[in-house]
């Protein structure tokens, strides 16, 4: 297995090894350990991971694109393709996509939403439109997905004008990890945001998974 580093991850995904199972899941970056957690859990000797570059997500626009060229780079060695991105702000470009190759996709707008449950967020979200959300991933990033791309190392007086709407930050934990759940704490004081904790686990990604 390679070696994981969160940096990897967020700039150049994680590669597919040898083929070994009937179905690829392509996913993101960000979902590389939670996936590989579940596979090893469960046993899921049928499934290999292949991740695109998590910093996609600042280019969403670039998603579809991509996700097209790994499922054409994969799909002749592989009994079924399974997309792990949710929309992803590709405003349904990537699920017609999906359909027009003939694979499926994890369902919900977001990782935010199937997370912590589609059925649940939609929910919830209604009356939390001024939450800001982190995963794991996302809080051991925090600096390369909203400090540095935001400009706020540079210019830590644009903090406000970001986030002055936003009152609360919410961290989705996937683990009960207090080492991170400390430095969701100090990413909310930095933002100027209530902090509170709401341990998810893997939510419908699990579901979507042992499905396959």
């Amino acid at each position: 297995m390679h070696k994981l580093s969160d940096q990897q991850l967020t700039e150049k995904g994680l590669p597919l090894e040898a083929s070994k199972g009937r179905i690829l899941l392509i996913a993101c970056g960000a979902l590389a350990r939670e996936i590989l957690d579940l596979k090893a859990a469960n046993g899921w000797t049928h499934l290999d991971l292949t991740c695109l570059p998590a910093n996609l997500h600042l280019y969403p626009e670039k998603i579809t694109a991509a996700v097209r060229a790994a499922v054409a780079k994969h799909r002749d060695n592989y009994d079924d393709i399974f997309v792990v991105y949710a929309d992803c702000g590709t405003g349904g470009l990537l699920q017609t996509a999906c359909a027009e190759m003939g694979v499926q996709m994890v369902a919900g707008p977001h990782c935010y939403s199937f997370f912590e449950g589609n059925a649940q967020f939609a929910k919830t979200s209604e009356t939390e439109i001024t939450t800001f959300y982190l995963t794991d991933f996302l809080v051991r990033q925090f600096d390369a997905f909203i400090i540095k791309p935001m400009g706020l190392d540079r210019h830590p007086e644009l903090r406000d004008m970001y986030f002055g709407n936003y009152e609360k930050l919410v961290y989705q934990a996937q683990t009960d990890d207090p080492a991170l759940t400390e430095k969701a704490k100090t990413c909310a004081e930095t933002l100027g945001l209530t902090f509170e904790r709401r341990f998810t686990g893997y939510g419908d990604l699990k579901v979507a998974l042992e499905t396959l």
